[in-house]
């Protein structure tokens, strides 16, 4: 079953008018400032390193982030697979980034979703207008369809991630590899993404709860709008990125990056028979997260201490978008024509300048104030050592010093 296939499936149960199109996983960025408020984030442990605290926030669910979709990640069907991408080897191709990152993954990003999930599920616990319930399914605090829930969440991700690996063709150059290794690439991650997509539906399926269905469902859709609108105003081959707002950028990043974690978030709560308050404030959390983290990325070329080792960015990241934003457009796309050297873009010397204007703080600004949001939604969790881990993830997101 096609990727193709599983969305309209997706679709006709939710009533959606009109099939979802496969498009080029081209991140397009598209509400002024108008207050950031003050930083309150102020961790008591204050953890120094991400990975310690994804570590901590590990011990404490009594499950390894890291072995989240291990069982399928080692499948016989995906051991297949594993053997026909050594063929890229000596290409360019992204889905050997992807498949490393399977591997070594430094900041733990790819496994953070089901973690988060599991932790909002510890900080919420059982449900106290569903006495009646038994609790024998529940581990470390935790029940086994909401474990469930996070291995689909982190099926999902490495399912898009995975899909992410396919390359225009059209925009090859010689030292990206030969034409044929490209497609046959292309090939390997519509199917490996295909195939861990299709297990994911399978396990929402068990779950047996239609609410988490239109949920995950709606988060899929979401995924795909968000998109189909960055590939449609896709200027790709045009240096000079289209005029677009943080306002249109965060709806963008919201649909793109943001929605599975928020959803999956709520849906936990929904498992465990949770009222429509707790529900949503799970979903903020994770809504306000999850843009933390993106806009948290966005900023590392640019938090650098050298233009060296910034390489290049994305010129529709977060520090960018409100770059122009302050400058005007006019100004910007004077600041990108005397960046360009022989039809090129020299990103060293637009990277200096992005850091000489007002772009580079005012994500810093923003960044802290979705972290802010999500401590406030968390403030109506009880104490807990689940929910310091989930405050710890904001700390660890919204620190650039």
């Amino acid at each position: 079953m096609s990727l193709r296939q599983l969305l309209l499936g997706l679709s006709g149960y939710l009533g959606a008018s009109g099939p979802p199109n496969r498009h080029w996983w081209y991140f397009r960025s598209l509400d002024t400032i108008s207050s950031v408020g003050s930083w309150r984030g102020r961790s008591s442990r204050s953890p120094a390193h991400w990975n310690q605290v994804v570590s901590e926030a590990e011990k404490i669910v009594g499950y390894p982030a890291s072995f989240m979709s291990l069982r399928c990640l080692l499948s016989d069907e995906l051991s297949n697979v594993a053997m026909q991408v050594r063929k890229l080897v000596g290409t360019q191709h992204p889905l050997l980034t992807t498949a490393r990152g399977f591997v070594h993954d430094s900041r733990h990003n790819l496994q953070l979703r089901g973690l988060v999930v599991l932790l909002i599920s510890k900080a919420a616990g059982p449900s106290t207008r569903n006495s009646s319930s038994q609790n024998y399914d529940m581990v470390s605090g935790i029940y086994s369809c909401q474990r469930n829930l996070a291995e689909i969440t982190e099926l999902i991700h490495t399912a898009l991630l995975v899909h992410r690996g396919i390359v225009n063709l059209s925009e090859l150059q010689s030292s990206d590899g030969p034409l044929k290794d490209m497609k046959f690439g292309n090939k390997i991650a519509v199917l490996s993404g295909d195939f861990l997509l299709a297990n994911a539906c399978n396990g929402l399926a068990l779950l047996q709860n239609t609410k988490v269905v239109e949920l995950l469902a709606s988060a899929l859709m979401d995924l795909v709008q968000g998109i189909y609108q960055e590939n449609s105003a896709s200027t790709q081959g045009n240096p000079i990125p289209d005029d677009i707002r943080i306002s249109t950028w965060k709806e963008q990043t919201f649909l793109c990056h943001c929605a599975l974690l928020a959803k999956s978030c709520k849906a936990a709560m929904e498992l465990a028979k949770h009222d429509a308050a707790v529900q949503d404030m799970a979903f903020q959390y994770g809504k306000h997260m999850a843009m933390s983290h993106k806009i948290n990325s966005d900023l590392q070329p640019f938090i650098k201490d050298k233009a060296s080792d910034s390489k290049t960015f994305n010129l529709n990241s977060a520090p960018v978008v409100l770059h122009q934003e302050f400058l005007g457009r006019d100004l910007w796309i004077k600041q990108i024509g005397e960046a360009q050297e022989k039809g090129r873009l020299n990103y060293t010397k637009l990277w200096e300048t992005i850091k000489a204007g007002k772009g580079v703080t005012s994500a810093i600004d923003l960044c802290r104030y979705h972290g802010n949001k999500a401590l406030e939604a968390l403030e109506s969790f009880p104490p807990s050592e689940a929910r310091s881990a989930l405050e710890n993830i904001v700390f660890a997101v919204t620190r650039f010093s």
